[in-house]
């Protein structure tokens, strides 16, 4: 090693040993030389964080003291020095003297009492503080800090309990000023928490009060350039998404438009709106972006990209969260644990997450969490049903899973599909056709060409699958798009042409050119078919026989939901259907083969429902911020007052519809505040065994599960002429119901189960029903 290595080697030595002994210096200044004395065997260096202060100590001190004026002289000396050759041999001297004043393994011990020094000056506070807080007692500045006894804060001595044990556990609570002391504890938990009640002594002006937000009106954009910045750059995933609103931005701006128009330019409120996309997140995995360029689901992302934009082009004040620094930086979290509440007023009228967001939110948002969950609104792919939800009913009757049990109100979960009215459908949108592309797509159209649904190998795996791909062989040339690395081709039939991942525009111009889009039964559910049917493709799907569920089916097990799902694509076959959708038993050659001839003869042109175009999407989103409110707490219905006052004998607020087993709202009674408006309402009674889904489907009508509050009363039953022995109210997801063979009728105990899904064999249910927009299930005809 040269004279200039050793000269640095032995700089750093004196370098740790002199800022090691100055970090002991200051210490020990701070809190003014109150250090334990020393314990028989006790070195210099193993002192008791113990507020004493004996003639030992002081000698001992004294001793540390003359030591560090010797260190500190040489330090300055060497800090003089130049790192240079010729004065090699002047550092080697003070190396040497330090050595000689350095007791054996100084450098070490030192070590040893900066990795202890936190631990130390913590207790040290913390006992200093417990002495001003007896002396703030004793003075009677803050009175005698007795636990309170009252009836209207049960669990403040229990917290309290649990404050004296546990509140080191989390820095928030030093953060909040929590000091150890009953005092301490006691403002907390009457102004930080709510468990407490407030306490006489504390001058309240002390606290802060809060301005509400002022309200601003909301004016649709049509540039995207500052969401694009928004949503930053860093993960694939994310370019994925800002590729989609580059491309699609023609046809929000002119829907945009479109709607304001409709809409007459009415005042809308700007809400200050958080999207915290949770599954991207690297504490969640962010298991999608690695696969973005691999054929991965790409179905999530796109709802996402089209929430952003959604929210964006309406005009709304938008803060994007894709990191959990970002969400608690934009939510106020309090250092530490998540413990506590957040340090001030929820910043935001709505916030957009989804499972794993919300999962993020409590273990970083403490109570706050209780308090400002009905702003929330959760992307929720499958959906979430009021049994799952209810996280007490769920534990109790087996509904428990690892995911639902929020305890949410169900229209809080947003879905892709309308897969159950009893949760509100968010969706996305599929590129719209102009004229010319309409008319290029029916001039270019390739009868024999068929494109695969499956860009994942794993797909191509379902057994049986070489039987029906052998038979659409004989009619048409098939296409796939299957993720390939060069070196590992997939496993595909030979005569698969095989175009490997296309980026979406040319995705776009293969659809355009194939009649038929073929499914394999996975992915279930996914945007592609629409897009597929949207350039004028014929969907085929397979039937499941039984219908797939969370009870027979690996994929639907652990989903909060009990929905049956009857094919690939339910809303396809369902809400499309023939022409533009054929389902069939794959598993019958004859039935295949038939629905292959049926689609090389049938005509059809490019298909999208209204609700999937963006102007769609922009009512339906639009809609939801306006009206929907879940945090103002719902008035008992009835009052006393509103029933003395309905007409008929016995009084009801309903009459029957003419030529009709369905009941309306009476015309000549006031209406509560309601959204949809209670002038929708058609109340009817399932079949037994039948959901209100199915019972209200078959009347050509949407369950409304925001109705329930005001059917769940017993003149319901009379107005269905349905004979009661007795009207029970129970928690039970089916109710209210009632079973003709024991004339049992039952009422909904808490709101919470108010569920459109569900059946069971014994009840007939009472079903709210609603009418709704032509091609847009999500809103009745007057919700706009």
């Amino acid at each position: 090693m040269s004279s200039r290595g050793h000269g640095r080697s032995r700089c750093n030595k004196i370098f740790v040993a002199g800022i090691g002994f100055f970090s002991l210096c200051f210490l020990m200044t701070s809190l003014g030389g109150q250090f334990s004395a020393k314990r028989p065997g006790d070195t210099p260096f193993t002192m008791r964080a113990e507020v004493l202060g004996g003639p030992e100590s002081r000698g001992v001190l004294r001793k540390i003291s003359d030591m560090l004026e010797v260190i500190m002289k040489r330090m300055d000396t060497l800090s003089k020095l130049g790192n240079t050759t010729t004065d090699s041999h002047r550092l080697d001297e003070l190396s040497s003297a330090l050595d000689r004043i350095q007791p054996i393994g100084l450098v070490e011990r030192i070590q040893a009492i900066a990795q202890n020094m936190s631990d130390m000056a913590v207790k040290v506070e913390q006992i200093l503080q417990r002495s001003l807080a007896t002396n703030r007692v004793k003075d009677g500045a803050t009175g005698q800090c007795e636990v309170p006894k009252d009836p209207h804060y049960p669990d403040c001595p229990s917290k309290v309990d649990w404050m004296r044990a546990r509140w080191t556990s989390d820095p928030c609570y030093a953060f909040y000023g929590v000091d150890g002391s009953d005092c301490s504890f006691l403002i907390y938990l009457s102004e930080v928490e709510w468990f407490c009640p407030p306490l006489t002594w504390r001058n309240q002006t002390t606290t802060p009060t809060h301005k509400p937000f002022p309200k601003k009106q909301a004016a649709f954009r049509s540039d995207i350039g500052a969401l694009l910045e928004q949503v930053g750059t860093g993960k694939e995933s994310l370019s994925f998404m800002k590729r989609r609103m580059r491309r699609l931005a023609a046809q929000w701006a002119s829907a945009a438009r479109r709607l304001d128009d409709s809409l007459r330019s009415q005042w809308r409120e700007q809400k200050r709106i958080l999207v915290h996309v949770g599954f991207l997140t690297e504490e969640s995995g962010d298991v999608f972006s690695p696969k973005v360029l691999k054929g991965g689901p790409l179905g999530e992302m796109v709802q996402w990209a089209d929430i952003l934009t959604a929210l964006h082009i309406l005009g709304h004040n938008l803060k994007i969260s894709v990191s959990l620094k970002e969400l608690q930086g934009f939510l106020g979290v309090p250092p530490g644990r998540g413990s506590c509440p957040l340090t001030g007023p929820l910043p935001f009228d709505l916030i957009y997450t989804d499972y794993h967001g919300l999962q993020q939110m409590r273990q970083h948002m403490g109570l706050s969490l209780r308090k400002y969950k009905c702003h929330i609104r959760v992307i929720d792919t499958f959906g979430t049903e009021p049994a799952y939800n209810h996280e007490d009913y769920a534990t109790l009757h087996g509904y428990r899973t690892n995911w639902g049990y929020w305890n949410l109100n169900c229209r809080q979960y947003m879905t892709m599909f309308p897969h159950t009215p009893d949760n509100s459908f968010m969706g996305f949108v599929a590129e719209e056709l102009n004229d010319t592309e309409r008319l290029s797509i029916q001039r270019n159209k390739v009868d024999s060409m068929a494109v695969v649904y499956g860009k994942e190998a794993s797909m191509w795996k379902l057994q049986g699958k070489e039987r029906f791909l052998a038979i659409l062989h004989r009619y048409m040339d098939i296409h796939g798009t299957v993720y390939y690395e060069t070196q590992r081709p997939p496993e595909v039939p030979a005569f698969v042409k095989n175009h490997g991942l296309l980026p979406q525009q040319e995705l776009q111009q293969l659809l355009r050119k194939a009649k038929l889009f073929i499914g394999f039964g996975f992915p279930y559910e996914g945007p592609a078919p629409l897009e597929a049917i949207a350039n004028g493709c014929i969907f085929l799907q397979p039937m499941f026989k039984p219908s797939h569920s969370s009870l027979n089916h690996e994929f639907f097990k652990g989903k909060p939901t009990s929905r049956q799902v009857s094919s690939q694509h339910p809303y396809a076959e369902q809400y499309i259907g023939r022409p533009h959708v054929i389902t069939v038993d794959f598993n019958n050659s004859q039935e295949f083969e038939s629905a292959i001839r049926d689609i090389m003869r049938t005509k059809v042109e490019p298909y999208l429902p209204y609700e999937y175009t963006c102007e769609g999407m922009l009512e339906r989103v639009h809609a939801y911020i306006q009206n929907q409110e879940f945090c103002a707490p719902e008035a008992p219905f009835p009052s006393a007052n509103t029933s003395s006052s309905w007409p008929g004998s016995p009084p009801s607020p309903f009459v029957l519809l003419p030529n009709s087993s369905a009941l309306a709202w009476a015309s000549n009674i006031s209406t509560p505040p309601s959204w949809p408006p209670l002038s929708a309402l058609r109340l009817l009674a399932s079949l037994e065994g039948q959901s209100c889904i199915d019972a209200c489907q078959s009347a050509g009508l949407i369950c409304e599960p925001a109705f329930y509050r005001f059917v769940n009363i017993k003149e319901a039953f009379s107005g269905l002429e349905v004979q009661c022995e007795g009207v029970e109210a129970e928690l039970n997801h089916i109710f209210p119901a009632f079973s003709v063979e024991s004339s049992e009728c039952g009422l909904q105990k808490d709101p919470l189960l108010f569920s459109c899904a569900g059946a069971n064999n014994k009840y007939h249910r009472l079903c709210p029903c609603r009418d709704y927009r032509k091609g847009q299930v999500a809103l009745c005809r007057d919700c706009l």
